[in-house]
């Protein structure tokens, strides 16, 4: 049987769509809908791709759309508040999202074979090895916190600390997400620290 893509897309949405926290734009109408963040999210992922290239691989496509499958049930608090708990924390995450879209794609017909290359993508294995589609996925990533998280973010911290991510994320980035991001709108005390960090 050959692959059944638009359903394993389809069963991931429906998943995001089960998120209970919601995300509705800034000004916008009062009676707006919220929508599922990580449907929102999902969707933010597949526009930055389609940025950044022109004819993805199905396998990329996936991993894109299943970056976060079903994160809102394993909270930061599950693990210990410690910078090892975090780390386990994105360890643990990887791994059961990759086991859970693999189980998706497995009943949609796809090879064992683009399975277990999708599941490796949302690891994010092979990033340090130069994985050009690794690399899409990070770029993606980052692309997404500076354009979607970075201004809630940057309220929440104090600027020390702001110029530091923002530096761990530029170096992150390829060429091309760097350049990308360059281009992106963004409000204008974000811009001033994207500024700031990039001239440190």
């Amino acid at each position: 049987m050959s692959p059944d893509l638009d359903k394993a897309l389809t069963l991931i949405d429906a998943a995001h769509s089960e998120d209970p926290n919601t995300f509705i734009p800034a000004n916008a109408p009062i009676d707006t809908i919220p929508t599922p963040y990580e449907l929102h999210y999902a969707s933010k992922m597949t526009s930055y791709l389609s940025r950044l290239e022109s004819a993805p691989s199905d396998n990329l496509a996936l991993a894109i759309r299943a970056q976060h499958f079903r994160r809102w049930e394993v909270p930061r608090s599950s693990y210990p508040m410690t910078k090892i708990g975090y780390h386990s924390w994105r360890t643990g995450l990887k791994k059961r999202q990759a086991a859970l879209v693999g189980e998706i794609l497995l009943s949609c017909s796809f090879a064992q074979a683009d399975v277990d290359r999708v599941m490796s993508l949302i690891q994010k294995q092979g990033l340090k090895e130069g994985d050009k589609e690794a690399q899409t996925l990070e770029d993606v990533a980052c692309l997404v916190f500076l354009d979607d998280q970075f201004e809630e973010f940057k309220e929440k911290h104090d600027e020390d600390k702001i110029i530091g991510i923002l530096r761990k994320t530029w170096g992150k980035m390829s060429e091309r997400g760097r350049q990308e991001a360059l281009d992106m709108q963004m409000e204008d005390d974000c811009r001033r620290l994207v500024e700031k960090a990039l001239a440190g």
